[in-house]
C-alpha cells in the first residue's frame, strides 16, 4: 500500500521542482558567486599575494653594550642609572683610584731615574773622549822622555870610552830610557782603555735620543701602564644610548670584566624576522620592507630593506641543538632569521625597545638582489673613539716626566695636580680626554 503512493508522490514532487525557476535561478547565482570569488582569490593569488612574503614572527634587536671594567676596585661613585640617556664619554662608574695612583707615581720615579741615568752616559761620551786625548798626550809625553833619555844614553855610551863617564851614570841614563819605554807603554795602554770605554759608552748611546733609548722607553710603557689603570678608574659610556640592567651597587668590590650595566643605543636598532623555509626562496637583499609595531599598531608603518638572511637556522645554533637522527624524528619547519634595517628618522620620530614584536612584510617582486651579502655593510660597523683619548693623555705624561728629567724644562716631578671635577653635562673634557678622567 505504501510503495505505490511513494511512487506517485515522486513525479509530482519533480513536476513541482520542475515548476520553481526561483530556485533554480539562486543555485545559477550561487554558483556563479562561487565561481567568480574562486577565480578573484586566484587572480589576487597571482597577482598581489605572491609578491610579497609576511610574517609576524619578527623582533627588534640591538646592540646590548655591556659595561665592564677593565681593572679590579671598590666602587665610589655611580653616575647613571636604568632608563638614563648617556653620551659617548660621559663617565658612568668611578672606581677608588688609589692603588693606581701610587703605581702611576712609582712608575713616573722609575721613569726618571731612567732619564737621568741615560743623560749620564750621554755625558759620558765626552768625559771619555777627554779621557782618550789626556792618555794621548801622555804617549807623547812619554815619547819625548823616550827621545830624551836615548840622547842621554847615547851620549854617556860615546863618553864611556875613554873614562869621562862612570859605569853607574851609564847605568843609570840605561834605566832612565827604560823607564820611558814603559811609560811609554803604560800611555798607550791608557789610550787603549779609554778608547775601550768610549765604544762601550757609544753602544749604549750610539743612533738613539734620550727619549727613544730602550732604557727610557722601557720606562714610558710602565707609566702608560699605571696611567692607563688610573685613568680607567672612571668608566665611560662607549656610545650614546640608553642604560639598562644595571647591577652595580656602591661600595661593591668588582673584578676585571664584571658587568656592571648595559648601554642599549636605540637609534640603530634593526628588526629579525624569522620566515619560514618556504617563504625564503623569493627573498632578496635590498628589498623593501613593511613593518608595524605592536606598540603602536597599524597607526605607524616603518620602511625597511632586507640587509642580510641569515647563514643557518634558530635550531643549527641553539645551546642544545636537535638531534634530528633519532628513530622518533619528526619534521619541523625550520625559520631563518632575516635582518632588516630600518629608517633613523622615523625610529626616531617612534622610538623602538630591544625585543618589541613587529609584523614584517617583504616586496619580493624585484628578485634581481643577492641571498647572500659579498661585504660587510657600512651600517653594520661599529667603533668608538672614547679609549683613543686615553692613549694621548698617557703619551703626555710620559712626555711631561721626561722633559722635566732631561734638563729642558721646568716642571717639577714632584708636582700633583688634583682630579678634575666629573661633570655629566659634557662628554669630552677640555684637554681632549673624556670627561671625569683623572689628570694628574
Amino acid at each position: 500500500m505504501n510503495a505505490p503512493q511513494t511512487k506517485e508522490a515522486s513525479p509530482a514532487a519533480a513536476a513541482a521542482e520542475a515548476s520553481n525557476p526561483r530556485r533554480r535561478k539562486a543555485l545559477t547565482a550561487l554558483a556563479a558567486v562561487v565561481v567568480v570569488a574562486g577565480l578573484g582569490w586566484g587572480a589576487w593569488e597571482w597577482l598581489v599575494a605572491s609578491h610579497y612574503e609576511s610574517t609576524d614572527n619578527a623582533y627588534v634587536q640591538g646592540d646590548v653594550v655591556q659595561i665592564t671594567p677593565q681593572i679590579g676596585g671598590t666602587v665610589m661613585a655611580i653616575l647613571a642609572d636604568d632608563t638614563d640617556f648617556v653620551k659617548a664619554g660621559q663617565p658612568l662608574v668611578k672606581l677608588d683610584p688609589a692603588d693606581a695612583r701610587v703605581a702611576l707615581d712609582q712608575a713616573e720615579a722609575n721613569l726618571a731615574q731612567a732619564v737621568r741615568q741615560v743623560r749620564t752616559l750621554y755625558a759620558n761620551n765626552g768625559s771619555l773622549q777627554a779621557q782618550i786625548t789626556l792618555r794621548e798626550t801622555d804617549v807623547v809625553r812619554a815619547q819625548s822622555e823616550i827621545a830624551r833619555a836615548n840622547d842621554d844614553l847615547n851620549r854617556r855610551q860615546s863618553l864611556a870610552g875613554n873614562g869621562a863617564v862612570s859605569r853607574e851614570e851609564l847605568n843609570h841614563a840605561q834605566t832612565q830610557l827604560a823607564n820611558a819605554k814603559s811609560a811609554l807603554a803604560a800611555a798607550q795602554a791608557g789610550v787603549t782603555a779609554a778608547r775601550e770605554q768610549l765604544a762601550s759608552n757609544q753602544a749604549m748611546t750610539e743612533g738613539t735620543s734620550v727619549e727613544q733609548h730602550p732604557s727610557v722607553l722601557a720606562a714610558s710603557a710602565r707609566v702608560r701602564e699605571a696611567y692607563l689603570a688610573l685613568q680607567r678608574a672612571t668608566l665611560p659610556a662607549p656610545v650614546d644610548g640608553y642604560v639598562a640592567k644595571r647591577t652595580v651597587q656602591l661600595g661593591q668590590r668588582v673584578a676585571a670584566g664584571s658587568p656592571l650595566m648595559s648601554v642599549i643605543p636605540l637609534q640603530q636598532v634593526w628588526v629579525d624576522a624569522n620566515f619560514k623555509e618556504s617563504q625564503l626562496r623569493n627573498i632578496r637583499i635590498g628589498q623593501p620592507v613593511k613593518l608595524t609595531a605592536d606598540l603602536y599598531g597599524k597607526k605607524v608603518e616603518y620602511k625597511g630593506s632586507v640587509v642580510g638572511l641569515g647563514v643557518g637556522t634558530g635550531a643549527a645554533f641553539a645551546l642544545l641543538p636537535a638531534q634530528n637522527a633519532t628513530g622518533n624524528w619528526i619534521k619541523v619547519v625550520q625559520r631563518v632569521p632575516v635582518r632588516i634595517a630600518l629608517d633613523a628618522k622615523q625610529i626616531a620620530a617612534s622610538p623602538l625597545r630591544v625585543g618589541l614584536s613587529m609584523d614584517a612584510e617583504v616586496d619580493v617582486s624585484n628578485r634581481d638582489g643577492k641571498m647572500l651579502a659579498d661585504g660587510s655593510a657600512a651600517s653594520a660597523s661599529a667603533q668608538t673613539q672614547v679609549y683613543s683619548a686615553l692613549d694621548r693623555g698617557a703619551d703626555a705624561e710620559v712626555r711631561r716626566v721626561i722633559v722635566a728629567n732631561a734638563g729642558r724644562g721646568a716642571v717639577s716631578l714632584a708636582t700633583r695636580r688634583a682630579p678634575v671635577a666629573v661633570s655629566q653635562a659634557a662628554p669630552v673634557g677640555a684637554a681632549g680626554l673624556p670627561a671625569g678622567t683623572v689628570t694628574r
